[in-house]
């Protein structure tokens, strides 16, 4: 009872957005959250700008200019891409380092003037040709050896396979995707774990929650379900394996569902979440983007998910505030922390509710 009472003073109070219908914000208030979210993380330039983090955010903008045709997030858009010379982060081998690739590739589709993805192209065709050695580390066995891995590398894969009309980049993401799939989904749980330390199975080497739970990290599996719906938006209908990644998305959506708190945002540890008192920002936003791409693409069933995401995304928007900026979000890291409040931000985190936001929009349309 308390729980429901905190989160109704918050969504009447907190941040710019008092008058929300906690049922069905309309699209004006949506679109001016977006945009100043937008504006106030833009004066707040973090991280290199071909960084992951970076990654993430730009794909929320990108998305953020094709539902609105809102020319201050192309001009963003724009603006990085030439800063970048179209070039993605130097590690080659890294999927972390082609994320800002997905930008690049919606920006050719739309025809962007000087767009070239000539250097994305190179990195992909050398992943798919060459081995890369970890240094022997034994967390590391294959490329994709973290969660994280499925949102920053699959959805360059399959968009530029899309782009070229060329299957072989579907192959390639099949086989590193499937890698990734068999080291770190848990199949009792339908949740992946974020790399190898945490696969807990019941002895002192693997790490665990203080509840005896194994670490399911919310941003983690937000990575991993955002980048499905990004990867599935390009996958031709026919192709193939499309049955693999829809049967996963649909496990991890009901998997996620039941465990969300009753404020409609996911705490940082998804199985222990009395442990992390409030809601975290970055984690939610791709598990409600994922939730509205769903609905809206058939694969998720719109009386059973959109109370779901709706309570979700009247909860990233109680953490707006005044000037636009997104707080609660969990900072840089690889496991479920207790160390962000409301000042706490990312640009990964601004990224991830560009693109709940710009997927809410889509409803009904």
């Amino acid at each position: 009872m308390k729980k429901t009472a905190l989160y109704l003073v918050m969504l009447l109070t907190v941040g710019i957005y008092g008058q929300i219908d906690a049922q069905n914000p309309s699209e004006k208030v949506v679109k001016k959250s977006m945009l100043k979210a937008y504006k106030w993380q833009q004066k707040k330039p973090n991280h290199e700008l071909n960084d992951w983090t970076n990654g993430a955010y730009y794909i929320g903008i990108t998305k953020a200019y094709q539902e609105t045709g809102n020319k201050a997030y192309a001009k963003g858009l724009k603006s990085m891409a030439e800063e970048l010379n179209w070039m993605p982060a130097k590690r080659w081998y890294h999927a972390d380092d082609i994320a800002i690739s997905q930008s690049f590739i919606y920006m050719k589709q739309d025809g962007v003037d000087g767009a070239n993805l000539q250097p994305t192209v190179d990195i992909l065709n050398r992943v798919m040709t060459e081995d890369y050695d970890w240094n022997n580390d034994p967390i590391k066995p294959i490329y994709w050896w973290w969660c994280d891995a499925l949102f920053m590398g699959p959805p360059v894969f399959v968009q530029y396979a899309a782009l070229s009309g060329d299957d072989k980049y579907l192959k390639a993401n099949d086989r590193l995707y499937k890698e990734c799939y068999d080291l770190l989904f848990d199949k009792d749980e339908h949740l992946f774990a974020r790399d190898m330390r945490y696969q807990w199975k019941g002895d002192k080497e693997y790490m665990k929650e203080s509840n005896g739970e194994k670490i399911f990290w919310s941003r983690g599996n937000g990575w991993v379900i955002g980048g499905l719906a990004l990867l599935l938006q390009k996958m031709p209908a026919d192709y193939e394996n499309r049955d693999f990644y829809e049967t996963l998305f649909k496990q991890m959506a009901a998997k996620l569902k039941s465990l969300q708190p009753e404020d409609g945002m996911w705490r940082s540890s998804l199985l222990d979440p009395d442990a992390y008192p409030h809601g975290e920002v970055s984690g939610t936003g791709f598990d409600t983007f994922a939730f509205f791409w769903g609905i809206n693409n058939g694969l998720l069933d719109k009386s059973e998910y959109l109370p779901a995401a709706m309570k979700a995304l009247n909860g990233l928007m109680g953490c707006q505030q005044k000037d636009g900026k997104m707080g609660w979000v969990q900072p840089i890291g690889a496991d479920p922390k207790r160390n962000f409040s409301a000042d706490s931000w990312e640009v990964y985190g601004t990224g991830a509710y560009l693109l709940a936001c710009s997927e809410y929009l889509k409803l009904d349309k």
